[in-house]
């Protein structure tokens, strides 16, 4: 391909789209700038394998730490498994894309983007979806597009295209769109408890600026004289169509309208009618029988084919008669029961949400400062995160048998919508200093599980007397989509989400949104129907919410007894070494006398934790002792360091150290300092004067056993 040039400017800002120059063994490839940051996007097909009946595509963001002018550290010196955020990113960028391929196509298909360089201005990720478009366009690969996506924020009033960093961090809403020229195809978002009418205005004004990303994508199309490329479908049988048809459909629809068919019941009466129906009348019909030639020449059409029956008759009950297999209305929501303060002892917060088949059961543990998640890099402007939503998805939970693995793309992405959704309603660090984290455990999955393990993570953290601002709930919307015939399902279930056209799940507070995640089927849907789907979502939420908090209304107003104590103070920076000690030995030996653990932040913060109030408190008595300035008149229990022949050394904190002279050892005359001192004793001592150049001289005499006693209970391991 030819070299080529385009620009295009969004409020001031360029993206460059450059073709032809980079990576030209790929399909098709683009690179993609703005500012300083540049991807490398590449797409390739390569033949079917034998007996795929899906898309198999494939897409990955990798980061490397050259981009910011970095080596990575290890022993290895290079960039090993990609971190959370590249995975999240991945699915950013598949999630809009694989609607757009058409559902018959079984080549494999591979998307990369690859982060060349960065800044701390522009985030990748939706420059990374566009170029995917771009890149597949190029490779001539079949393709309903051309697609492109924009981030959307809010400072104030004002929604931005394409925000920084900084804009994002300070503004009310981080959100995605991206869409095709029918339409939006996915929606992504965090929010700050927005209002409904807030969100659908920031998606069309998105969807404004995808069109304009659209429009410049077929403008180079057309000076490079390429098109959108369409090939046929392979046939269909029709005669084995009709067979399926036939045989099927009466049974299959009895199945359907059986609202009283739990799923495994439904899918074995449907397995049943797919096996006696037709694979037997199949198998006994003479092996010359046309249908029986077409099966035998293509075994898994008989699957594909009654998957497809299965689907139509489900939607045309839905858009005909508008009953739902389970008898629920289109708006109505599955029956909700839930649990608090489930499981004994070491559990910290535990909250147990249950929908229809759904179950999810969610665990809260809190941890101190330390235990935060180091995000820092040359990449990411974020340093840590001290709130942790993760996602299990055993296979028990759909009743499977599969070799447990670790937590792959959907449950990263799951545990990530979760944690988007209840961030916004957590307590500031300065008035609950503890690092939170959440596992949601599914237990039996019959849709919208994400949202499930909002509801039940909700219910757990304020079960562990996190203050949370506002309870957070969420639904799943569905939709079927014939012709022009649209319905909005709420709260879908498994064969909704698995045979309908979207699964956009929204979550709240009774204020706002505070998370989406829409994901579509189709190539595209009309603002107006994504705002319908929206605002349907409301009344759900906040009859979600109103069962929950009927197991527990508020966060409770104690923590666990298990849950450790936090204690904070603040300490000048300079003092952080004395407080640390050489080699760690001074806090070492403040956790060691106290049983606690203590972690200190760079601007002197420091956070003691410990089972117990009472040790956390005594911890913070040495360290405040360490560093406090010393006064004439205060009483300390020090060591004695180092004799010299008019004294002796004590050191009353650690690195502080005053002289007793000898004639303030003991009442009387002292002959030796050796008579009433040795080197490691510990004595009692009073801060007799503070010169004039700080030096500390002390004494023996005159302190009050009262004195005594509390400078041995605040004592400082030394």
């Amino acid at each position: 391909m030819q070299e080529f040039d385009k620009s295009i400017s969004f409020d001031g800002r360029d993206i460059g789209l450059k073709l032809g120059l980079l990576a030209p063994q790929a399909g098709g490839s683009v690179l993609i700038q703005s500012g300083d940051t540049a991807v490398l996007v590449t797409a390739t097909r390569a033949s079917g394998r034998e007996g795929i009946d899906f898309l198999p595509l494939t897409v990955d963001y990798e980061e490397r730490l050259y981009a910011a002018g970095r080596i990575p550290g290890g022993y290895l010196r290079r960039e090993g498994r990609p971190p959370e955020k590249a995975i999240l990113i991945s699915r950013l960028i598949d999630r809009p894309l694989r609607p757009l391929f058409p559902n018959w196509l079984r080549d494999d298909l591979q998307i990369i983007a690859t982060t060349l360089s960065m800044d701390e201005e522009v985030p990748p990720d939706v420059l990374a979806v566009t170029g995917a478009s771009i890149a597949v366009i190029a490779a001539k690969i079949p393709f309903f597009g051309p697609m492109a996506a924009v981030r959307v924020g809010l400072i104030g009033d004002d929604f931005l295209i394409n925000p920084s960093y900084r804009e994002i961090e300070t503004g009310d809403l981080d959100l995605v769109v991206a869409g095709s020229p029918d339409g939006v195809v996915m929606v992504e978002a965090s929010a700050n408890q927005l209002p409904e009418q807030d969100i659908i205005e920031a998606i069309d004004f998105g969807y404004e600026a995808v069109r304009d990303l659209i429009q410049a994508q077929v403008e180079i199309m057309d000076a490079l004289g390429l098109e959108l490329v369409k090939e046929e479908p392979p046939a269909v049988n029709q005669d084995l169509e009709a067979f399926i048809s036939d045989r099927g459909s009466e049974s299959i629809k009895k199945v359907l309208m059986q609202s009283d068919l739990d799923k495994n019941a439904r899918d074995e009466l449907l397995d049943e009618i797919k096996e006696t129906a037709i694979n037997q009348v199949i198998a006994e019909l003479p092996e010359e029988d046309p249908i029986k030639i077409a099966v035998t020449e293509n075994p898994k059409a008989v699957g594909n084919l009654y998957k497809a029956l299965t689907k139509k008759l489900m939607r045309s009950q839905i858009i005909n008669e508008g009953i739902r297999v389970d008898g629920r209305k289109l708006d109505e929501v599955r029956p909700i029961s839930s649990r608090v303060c489930l499981l004994p002892r070491r559990v910290h917060g535990s909250g147990l949400f249950r929908r229809g088949l759904t179950q999810v059961l969610s665990l809260v543990t809190l941890g101190t400062p330390g235990d935060a998640q180091d995000l820092a890099d040359d990449l990411h402007p974020e340093d840590e995160k001290r709130y942790l939503h993760h996602y299990n998805f055993p296979p028990f939970s759909v009743g499977e048998t599969k070799p447990l693995r670790s937590p792959g793309r959907r449950e990263i992405g799951h545990g990530a919508l979760a944690e988007r959704a209840i961030a916004p309603v957590l307590p500031l660090q300065e008035d609950f200093p503890y690092v939170i984290r959440v596992v949601s455990e599914v237990l039996s999955s019959n849709g919208s599980t994400s949202m499930g393990s909002v509801c039940g993570s909700t219910l757990a953290l304020m079960d562990a007397g996190v203050p949370i601002t506002k309870p957070v709930s969420g639904a799943a919307m569905g939709l079927i989509k014939e012709g022009e015939e649209v319905r909005i399902l709420t709260d879908i279930q498994g064969i909704e989400d698995f045979l309908g056209d979207m699964d956009f799940k929204v979550a709240g507070t009774d204020s706002g949104i505070t998370a989406l995640q829409m994901d579509m089927k189709i190539t595209g849907l009309p603002i107006k129907t994504v705002a319908q789907a929206i605002e349907q979502a409301l009344p759900a939420r906040l009859h979600i919410l109103e069962k929950m908090l009927s197991s527990i209304s508020e966060p409770r107003t104690t923590l666990s007894p298990h849950a450790p104590r936090l204690l904070t103070m603040k300490i000048d920076p300079e003092m952080i070494g004395l407080v640390i000690g050489p080699g760690g030995k001074t806090i070492k030996g403040i956790t060691e006398q106290t049983g606690s653990k203590i972690d200190i932040a760079d601007d002197g913060t420091v956070t003691i934790a410990a089972l117990e109030a009472s040790k956390a408190e005594k911890a913070r008595q040495y360290i405040y002792n360490m560093t406090r300035k010393l006064s004439e008149g205060e009483v300390y229990m020090g060591r004695v360091t180092r004799i010299i022949q008019i004294g002796a050394f004590v050191e009353v904190l650690p690195g502080k150290e005053g002289m007793i002279h000898i004639s303030q050892l003991a009442e009387g005359r002292v002959g030796k300092v050796e008579d009433e001192v040795a080197v490691g004793d510990e004595v009692i001592v009073k801060v007799r004067e503070i010169d004039a150049k700080g030096r500390l001289n002390l004494t023996r005499l005159g302190i009050h056993p009262e004195e005594a006693a509390a400078a041995r209970k605040a004592a400082v391991p030394v």
